[in-house]
């Protein structure tokens, strides 16, 4: 089972999630993907879970809460993807890890969740304790009814096309600065060349080590897709861009 949250580790939220678990499950295996999320960041939640989570074995519980709807009338759920499940809030916080459930459950029954629900605290009370249900051994069709999910992912367009420009959505920044797209390389022209605030990249790099250091690069990132940096700074802020901006591509 896997944990991914904003709570940070020195409040012991993530331990008492850990305890609930553990307390109903023993045997199960707990590891943590992240939990210094910036807090009520959805996007970046799904960006950290959809890296995470494909490398993990067939039958992994992974518990994901990033929910400043906490309380309100958004479901809690349960995802199932023929491979792994998924449990959290639905707020789109899935939405990349799981484009395509095979099945959605909502959370329901009384079997999985504690007796006494806190409405500021449904990590612990709703979704550790769901996922310790399934861990135990119960399906995911006892939580509660088949539902569609209604949550939204608010990323901007991924890709667009203005003319004879094409234009790229930077849809993450990650630790390092990284401003992260979802195009692919298949669908960059031969030789691309980009346009970056007002700093123009002129070829498609393999590296880092490709360009001097505090240079701005172009590569395709370990998940497949173009990525902007600029070496040993953060890109964000020396090219002034931030997630929802657009990069400018072009054939040279």
């Amino acid at each position: 089972m896997t944990l991914t949250t904003d709570f940070g580790t020195g409040d012991g939220y993530v331990g008492a999630m850990k305890g609930v678990i553990l307390a109903r499950a023993p045997d199960t295996r707990i590891l943590d993907i992240a939990h210094d999320i910036e807090r009520h960041d959805i996007a970046a939640g799904a960006y950290c879970l959809c890296q995470a989570a494909p490398h993990f074995p067939a039958g992994t519980i992974h518990v994901a809460v990033v929910d400043p709807g906490v309380g309100s009338a958004r479901k809690p759920v349960i995802i199932d993807d023929g491979q792994q499940r998924y449990v959290g809030p639905d707020n789109g916080l899935f939405a990349l890890a799981v484009p395509e459930p095979k099945a959605v459950y909502a959370i329901e029954s009384p079997a999985f969740m504690r007796e006494r629900v806190a409405s500021t605290f449904h990590g612990r009370d709703i979704f550790a304790t769901a996922a310790a249900a399934l861990a135990s051994g119960l399906p995911a069709s006892d939580a509660g009814p088949p539902v569609a999910l209604s949550g939204k992912l608010l990323l901007g367009t991924p890709r667009s096309t203005a003319g004879a420009r094409q234009l790229a959505t930077v849809i993450y920044i990650d630790h390092f600065g990284n401003l992260i797209t979802q195009v692919t390389r298949d669908e960059l022209p031969e030789s691309p060349r980009f346009r970056v605030g007002e700093r123009d990249i002129d070829v498609l790099s393999t590296t880092f080590a490709d360009v001097a250091a505090g240079e701005p690069v172009a590569y395709i990132g370990s998940a497949g897709t173009l990525e902007i940096g600029v070496r040993e700074r953060h890109a964000g802020t020396i090219l002034g861009v931030g997630r929802g901006d657009h990069i400018e591509i072009r054939s040279s």
